[in-house]
């Protein structure tokens, strides 16, 4: 009777051991795995242009890609860009058995769900918008290469060059007698619920249990 005491009571302390373990598991190390592979698998939507829930979902291309324009803007995917702040705006916080993903740029929501905002014209922004205009120009400018006459070798101007659709775009926001402007915002979803992502957690999970289980 000895052994078979010996042994109920090792199943129950390895029992007591693994219910530990694995609340352990829920309560600490998950929400910060968790966390962690959610921001992954959002910043990477980025990287794919589209939200990734049972495939890829592509997102519509920013205008911008499509204007034909050659500025430093014009190379970087939808929703990039040099600052890349949306992007590495997304991360977690990690509780009790729980774990909080979130972005808290004040227009992530509005590209996440999409919708119409409609935004101020300050004086601030016609100011800015005139610095872009004048920015894009003095680069157009400096494409225009001086041509050679026909006969005598002297150079001779190339005649006025017209506004680029991105230059005119900056001069009409600066000239505009609006006050606000009505902007609408095409759903280009990059958080939310993924079969993919879930998938990987359930993954890990399942391996973390059968460690402890095993061990």
């Amino acid at each position: 009777f000895s052994k078979g005491f010996q042994m109920a009571d090792k199943l129950e302390s390895d029992i007591q051991r693994m219910k530990k373990e694995i609340e352990q598991l829920i309560s600490r190390k998950l929400p910060v795995v968790a966390g962690k592979y959610a921001k992954q698998h959002f910043q990477d939507n980025f990287r794919q242009g589209g939200f990734v829930n049972g495939g890829l979902h592509p997102w519509p291309p920013a205008k911008r890609l499509s204007s034909g324009e050659s500025g430093a803007d014009s190379q970087y995917k939808t929703l990039m860009s040099s600052r890349n702040h949306l992007f590495s705006s997304i991360n977690y916080t990690p509780g009790i058995a729980k774990v909080t993903i979130f972005n808290d740029v004040v227009y992530a929501a509005i590209h996440n769900e999409g919708g119409t905002v409609h935004p101020k014209i300050t004086p601030k922004m016609r100011r800015f918008a005139w610095a872009k205009y004048y920015e894009l120009k003095g680069k157009q400018k400096g494409a225009q290469k001086p041509q050679k006459g026909p006969k005598n070798g002297t150079s001779q101007s190339a005649g006025k060059q017209p506004d680029s659709g991105e230059a005119e775009k900056w001069k009409r926001l600066a000239l505009t007698k609006k006050e606000t402007l009505t902007i609408n915002i095409p759903q280009r979803q990059f958080m939310g619920q993924s079969a993919e992502l879930d998938a990987k957690i359930s993954a890990y999970v399942e391996k973390e249990v059968l460690r402890i289980i095993n061990s």
